[in-house]
């Protein structure tokens, strides 16, 4: 019988100020991956240092999690950047919770864009080009999370980085192997029976049924995990439940 291993990952230390968002401490106990926000979507100087801290204790992977200078969109709106300065602001973001990870005694372990930038990384050759380029250039050694059979993930083999192919738990996919974007209504999967079936089709078969029908080659190193709110901690626990029932190892990639 195969061996079969997964990460889980979840975007968390997007708190910032005086505002608290997510579950980030419930998240920690369950999640093998952690990406944090870098200040530019979300996050700041003190929720990072905190994350930082915490993730530690748990024995959770860190990854920088950059994203675009849009904090007031939560880094999920499109803008029209020049790859130099993606070059440069993925870059920037990095090395902000590297210095957070020096300071806790901890190694980095990966990279992983937000949002907006994540999904223009995917199709874009140039941006996912940037973006690479950023990670290698500040430590080689981080691993590059990318969408599964992405334009970033080719970015990143080309750049002689060890690269993560993601999958999401709980997000439809296009028939080109794209996400559904949010603003459709079939975005999101809320089911947890449901997602649970995509995760292990993934895994096992190496696919993922689009919106339309369609079999869309896939691989499944990291799956991501939202767990900003109370339903979706409880989502993220039977998930990782239903997997370790199964026999899969959970581990962070890189372990």
């Amino acid at each position: 019988m195969a061996n079969y291993q997964i990460d889980l990952n979840s975007d968390i230390g997007e708190s910032f100020g005086p505002y608290t968002i997510g579950l980030d401490d419930d998240i920690l106990n369950v999640i093998t991956s952690a990406n944090i926000a870098c200040g530019y979507h979300a996050g700041d100087h003190n929720t990072m240092y905190e994350t930082v801290r915490t993730a530690k204790a748990n024995g959770v992977g860190i990854g920088a999690h950059p994203g675009l200078p849009d904090l007031q969109g939560f880094g999920r709106r499109h803008i029209a950047v020049d790859p130099e300065d993606v070059y440069r602001f993925v870059t920037y973001q990095i090395g902000a919770l590297k210095g957070f990870c020096l300071v806790h005694h901890v190694e980095m372990n990966h990279v992983k864009a937000h949002g907006a930038l994540y999904n223009m990384a995917a199709t874009d050759a140039a941006i996912a080009e940037a973006i690479a380029k950023a990670v290698k250039d500040v430590d080689r050694h981080l691993i590059l999370f990318g969408l599964s059979g992405s334009e970033l993930i080719r970015a990143g083999q080309n750049h002689g980085l060890t690269t993560a192919s993601e999958v999401f738990a709980d997000r439809t996919y296009q028939p080109n192997g794209t996400l559904t974007p949010r603003s459709e209504k079939q975005a999101m999967i809320t089911d947890p029976d449901q997602a649970v079936q995509q995760v292990l089709e993934m895994i096992y078969d190496n696919r993922v049924i689009a919106v339309d029908g369609t079999p869309v080659d896939i691989n499944a190193d990291t799956v991501c995990v939202h767990g900003d709110n109370p339903h979706a901690l409880k989502f993220v626990e039977q998930l990782r439940g239903r997997l370790s029932e199964e026999g899969i190892d959970i581990r962070r990639v890189g372990a």
